[in-house]
């Protein structure tokens, strides 16, 4: 069965987002020639799913080609419909029941780009795999905190921590299913 993968960016506080779903905290740690395996995650996957207002900063900030390079299918999950473009479906019907469905599916691993709603509705659904976070050297002290409260506690296995010079810390841990 697929996996799903949460690879995402907080502050140091628990932040994804300023005030307003602003990210230009993320810049702090832009460096040439370094995405902190992002290329590589990338490759692990060809499936994504995203929150509609990360969608529309990335496609605003970045393009498009972000996302759709046409070798992956994209769900953006929104309460307004809109048409689909190319492999970009905007999917406004029940998380869970499409997460169960795609990881059925043969193929790659599916990867969740936020935001912290659709990351909460996934948690409390335990249909997380995995998590790959990137802490950035910074206090926000207001914003869209990544975890929410209202979900089940979830015991985590420790994969692996990486450092860069930059300050951000990246840490990756896998769920750890209990076992009876």
């Amino acid at each position: 069965m697929r996996k799903l993968s949460l690879f995402i960016a907080m502050s140091l506080d628990g932040y994804i987002a300023k005030p307003n779903d602003d990210l230009s905290f993320l810049k702090l740690v832009e460096k040439e020639g370094e995405d902190y395996g992002y290329t590589k995650f990338i490759e692990t996957i060809d499936t994504l799913i995203i929150g509609r207002k990360t969608y529309d900063y990335v496609l605003k900030e970045i393009g498009a080609s972000h996302y759709d390079n046409g070798e992956r299918d994209v769900y953006v999950i929104t309460r307004t419909e809109r048409p689909d473009v190319g492999k970009i479906k905007f999917y406004t019907g029940d998380l869970t029941e499409l997460v169960q469905k795609l990881k059925k599916y043969r193929g790659k691993n599916i990867y969740c780009d936020g935001g912290a709603e659709i990351i909460n509705e996934l948690l409390k659904n335990d249909l997380i795999d995995e998590l790959i976070i990137s802490v950035i050297p910074i206090l926000l002290g207001n914003g869209t905190r990544l975890f929410k409260g209202g979900r089940p506690e979830q015991l985590l296995e420790f994969v692996s921590a990486k450092t860069f010079d930059t300050g951000l810390a990246q840490l990756h841990y896998k769920r750890k299913k209990e076992t009876i």
